[in-house]
């Protein structure tokens, strides 16, 4: 057996859906199978979704989720299977791989390193897994591994490669994404498989979860660290690639570094479980579909942000049982670009956008606005707000009698239309997009319950100077520009007084988004930032207000993660809090 023919699944899992989840493997298993392939692997916690959370803390979940399994075991004929779920020993439970040949359970397969940080909770959930088996399929050894393991470079894939002799190792992931996290992962699977002369299979999640947002890009690398295939961009995929054994052998006899490290690991333990031989068909096996390179560079990243936010908001909206969205359509850039993906991800026909104007709307606004839903093909109504300001005010004025006018006027008529978008809302039961992005977020430049209103907001983790590029990068797509060509270049204003910009409050967008990225993403001082040539009382504006606001962003809708460090699940600051740098 030179050649060992691996299918990998990058499938859309919907978390706490076992038995839908199930009937999606089983479909990739018999895909699989017509591709002659010997190996299948899904990713990790496919029979479950990811991340489960708390659903892991009831055992019934745990208990259906076995029973799901069962299910898998039963579709295996004819190749091994190696898919994601939860095991259990009765004390504990782990984020494991099971291992099927052919109808039975061969083995099971523990997650050893758990992460913890970022947007992950694992060591809140799992036990740890201490072994690293391989598995034994006729003259090819495969080590299965999940996730964590092979970030870390002294991890189970070491140990299966180098003493256990593994020639593929299978690594069944849910690794969500944000922006360029593709290539880093891809630089360190490249190097693991040089590093430890194996090839190397790596087998993504694809989809939306809440905040999070899965990219696919599954991969099969040689023992060069060269790769050979790799999976489609936030699509579901079947990646087919044929392993040669016998290259992987000669690979480590050329290189007589690792006889020494292996003689220095000696002490280390791997066994090595026999997978009984399996009955595959006897017929040819189909040749397997050419795939392209990625492409690198800006556009690259530009297409990549857009399709995350696309399938984020697709997965949101759909998965929670709704078929149409309502936003608020300005006339400004946020809402445009937020209509565009709202487009893209469920059709223009189920995007009602709302048009609600004051006497501080500009007739450019109007324009815009129309403009806008007429490219894209989506409803746009026009519901005056100024009539329903005015009464508010009125019905106010006793107790506001000798105060002056000030922001408080302005969130008044943001939280008119909340009203309007969510009455929408209730009466024909769609999801409410708000529209505000990272920056404004960041300084609290938004009204709570009033544009911060909604059940999702799919621009949460956008800075402003990418809301920009993103605009710019629609506008390329297609044989003419959807978003009007003023909407991209008028300054940004949220028009709730007279000749209103948004730089009146704010630094400009560059600076401000350039200073948000090195406190709320690196967790800079503001000396080291004032350092790198910003404006002393700039810098300590934007820390105030980024630290008063968290109590507003506590309270603010879900929204896709894109960047690094996201609020919400990766940023976590309490409001009350004393210490500010």
């Amino acid at each position: 057996m030179n050649t060992i023919r691996i299918a990998l699944a990058q499938i859309n899992a919907t978390v706490g859906d076992l038995s839908g989840n199930t009937d999606l493997i089983i479909d990739y298993i018999g895909r699989a199978r017509d591709m002659a392939a010997d190996i299948v692997a899904v990713p990790e916690l496919a029979i479950t979704g990811y991340p489960p959370e708390d659903l892991l803390l009831k055992p019934h979940f745990t208990r259906q989720n076995r029973l799901a399994l069962d299910r898998v075991i039963e579709a295996s004929r004819g190749l091994v299977v190696i898919t994601g779920f939860v095991d259990t020993d009765g004390s504990d439970i782990y984020n494991a791989a099971a291992v099927i040949s052919d109808r039975r359970l061969i083995d099971i397969y523990r997650k050893v390193f758990l992460p913890n940080y970022g947007v992950f909770d694992e060591a809140r959930y799992f036990q740890s897994g201490v072994r690293a088996p391989v598995y034994q399929l006729k003259d090819a050894r495969i080590g299965v591994n999940i996730c964590e393991d092979i970030w870390n470079p002294g991890g189970p894939a070491r140990a299966q490669a180098l003493i256990g002799d593994a020639h593929l190792i299978v690594n069944i992931s849910s690794s969500p994404y944000y922006a360029a996290k593709s290539h880093v992962r891809e630089r360190m699977l490249c190097t693991r498989a040089e590093d430890n002369a194996v090839a190397l299979a790596y087998c993504n999640l694809v989809g939306g979860q809440d905040e999070l947002v899965f990219d696919g890009n599954s991969l099969v690398i040689d023992e060069d660290g060269l790769v050979i295939a790799r999976g489609k961009t936030f699509e579901e995929d079947l990646l087919t690639a044929d392993i040669n054994i016998e290259r992987v052998f000669s690979e480590r006899l050329h290189d007589p570094r690792r006889r020494s490290e292996r003689h220095s690991a000696s002490n280390e333990q791997v066994e090595i479980i026999p997978i009984p031989t399996v009955e595959s068909n006897s017929r040819q096996r189909p040749a397997i579909p050419a795939r392209a390179s990625a492409e690198r560079g800006a556009e690259r990243t530009m297409d990549e942000i857009y399709a995350a936010l696309v399938v984020g908001a697709r997965d949101y909206t759909r998965k929670n049982g709704f078929d149409k969205v309502y936003l608020g359509l300005s006339g400004g850039i946020d809402s445009a670009l937020t209509a565009v993906i709202a487009a893209d991800a469920i059709g223009p026909e189920n995007v009602k956008a709302v048009f609600m104007p004051t006497k501080f709307s500009s007739t450019e606004s109007a324009r815009d606005a129309k403009a806008l839903a007429d490219n894209l093909g989506i409803s746009l109504v026009t519901i005056p707000i100024e009539e329903t300001f005015k009464d508010y005010l009125k019905m106010l004025a006793p107790s506001f009698d000798g105060a002056a006018e000030d922001v408080t006027e302005e969130n008044l008529q943001a939280r008119v239309r909340a009203n309007i978008l969510m009455a929408l809302s209730n009466k024909f039961h769609g999801l409410v997009l708000s529209t505000g992005n990272k920056s404004e977020l960041s300084v609290g430049y938004s009204t709570l319950y009033g544009d911060m209103v909604g059940g999702f907001n799919v621009l949460k983790d956008v800075f402003k100077t990418t809301v920009y590029l993103l605009a710019e990068y629609v506008n390329r797509r297609g044989n003419s520009p959807v978003i009007p060509e003023y909407i991209i270049t008028r300054p940004p204003s949220a028009e709730l007084r007279e000749n209103q910009r948004d730089e009146d409050t704010l630094p400009p967008y560059a600076v401000l988004d350039a200073i948000l990225k090195s406190y709320v993403e690196r967790d800079l001082s503001a000396e080291s930032i004032i350092a790198a040539g910003f404006d002393p009382e700039t810098v300590k504006w934007v820390f105030r207000r980024v630290d008063a606001a968290e109590y507003k962003r506590r309270q603010s809708p879900p929204g896709i993660k894109i960047t690094p460090r996201a609020f919400g699940r990766d940023r976590r600051m309490p409001i009350t809090n004393k210490f500010h740098n």
